[in-house]
């Protein structure tokens, strides 16, 4: 089943690239006792997610902070080496975003919001999403019905649900 408003976060873990090489990060740490927006993407680099949605909360990342959230987050199923490195592409992490892979699929799939697309070489990702999470309980969940659009998960449009 698919995660919903009023649904614990899975206590999975992430990954990061530290300075010693690949970390884990616990979903239920990040979260526990605190409010933390998490974005998801299908594919660092993809246009939509490249020109749309990191950009989207980019730009909100300040009026998220002026909301009381601790945290943004964006997640995709891809290596903590690659998501590192889109984040200092995008400007996304020196706007303060963490940019945490999902290299397994493991959080992604405890969610349900797998998902394929053959045709763009894209398999085992995640759909594209944005929640708002307190004390690890979603409490707004925006999902896209295409991967291709970023509409209602944009950072505007979660800002303003908020």
């Amino acid at each position: 089943m698919t995660i919903s408003v009023g649904d614990t976060l899975p206590e999975v873990n992430l990954q990061r690239l530290g300075e010693a090489g690949p970390e884990q990060v616990s979903v239920a740490d990040l979260t526990k006792g605190r409010k933390v927006v998490i974005f998801a993407v299908p594919g660092a680099y993809t246009p939509t997610c490249h020109s749309a949605h990191v950009p989207s909360f980019i730009r909100t990342k300040d009026a998220f902070a002026a909301k009381g959230v601790d945290e943004v987050i964006c997640v995709s199923v891809n290596d903590p080496f690659v998501m590192k490195a889109w984040g200092e592409t995008t400007g996304a992490a020196n706007a303060g975003i963490n940019m945490l892979a999902d290299g397994t699929g493991a959080f992604t799939a405890a969610l349900n919001m797998a998902f394929d697309a053959p045709p763009a070489g894209l398999m085992a990702r995640s759909k594209r999403y944005a929640l708002l999470a307190e004390n690890g309980v979603v409490k707004v969940l925006h999902l896209e019905e295409s991967p291709g659009a970023c509409e209602i998960s944009g950072g505007e449009a979660l800002l303003a649900a908020i």
